[in-house]
């Protein structure tokens, strides 16, 4: 874990660019555990009520029609990814680095678990907060790489800059290059960087900050990640379709935003992200 002064470090890190890169937070074993338990529970395909139905494969040869996200997990108790994402989830060392990052109390949002196996599409670029509505703050993802992720196998990219510009009413992103179809222009004078990371790596970063990912072009690697939104747990509201928890695994409340914001909810009334 990092020390007072790493801590100190990362906080004004993050407060300058809006995201900061953690090395080697889980160790080799810790990788292990998540990825092993996720691919069991994919190794039949999509598993109703937990893997996304929202986005659909575009035809049989798409990998992600196997392979789709998966939404919630820490929520199937009844499964292992159930236990094993609510334990990393609410890990004490995220909440240590949220606690720096934050400069108050974290609270736990969502939890996803992306596969992306080769061949599979990106993620076009997007504002997280434009989904979760956190306010009057903004909410912060922990992405977590299960593989080590670069540009082949469709790593993260995120806008430096964009972590204090408002929130965007998106575009249709190009379907056949991203699973989803919202799309966030680069602003003009920004541009978009390559997040290198080596399993057991977690990227922060907040949600206003643009980010997206390549899709993967390899021939035989996944690009999997463990990915979980947080928000401070003295926040006034947050989109109501996201079961918020304290750290202690405890339920608490907020106030209900509204899907979409002022861009209206057909474009993020009940969406989870």
């Amino acid at each position: 874990m990092l020390s007072a002064n790493e801590l100190s470090t990362l906080s004004a890190e993050f407060a300058e660019n809006g995201y900061a890169v953690v090395r080697g937070v889980f160790a080799a074993n810790e990788v292990a555990e998540i990825r092993d338990t996720f691919m069991e529970q994919a190794k039949r395909g999509p598993v109703d009520g937990l893997s996304e139905s929202l986005h659909v494969a575009k035809d049989d040869n798409d990998p992600l029609k196997k392979y789709p996200r998966m939404m919630h997990p820490h929520l199937h108790t009844d499964k292992p990814v159930g236990a094993v994402s609510l334990k990393y989830m609410l890990d004490e060392r995220v909440y240590t680095l949220l606690s720096a990052i934050m400069q108050t109390e974290p609270a736990a949002a969502q939890s996803m678990f992306y596969f992306k196996p080769a061949g599979a599409r990106g993620q076009e670029l997007h504002q997280d907060n434009f989904y979760l509505r956190v306010a009057p703050d903004t909410c912060y993802a922990a992405w977590v790489a299960v593989d080590d992720a670069d540009a082949e196998n469709g790593t993260m990219m995120v806008v430096p800059g964009s972590q204090a510009l408002p929130i965007f009413c998106p575009d249709k992103a190009d379907v056949s290059t991203s699973f989803t179809s919202d799309f966030v222009p680069i602003p003009d004078g920004l541009k978009a960087v390559e997040m290198n990371l080596k399993a057991g790596d977690v990227l922060f970063f907040n949600g206003s900050v643009i980010h997206g990912s390549y899709p993967n072009t390899s021939i035989d690697r996944f690009r999997r990640a463990f990915i979980c939104h947080y928000l401070p747990a003295n926040s006034i509201e947050i989109q109501p379709s996201y079961p918020t928890m304290a750290f202690t695994g405890e339920r608490i409340k907020f106030g209900a935003a509204t899907g979409g914001g002022a861009c209206g909810n057909q474009f993020g009334a009940g969406a989870v992200h």
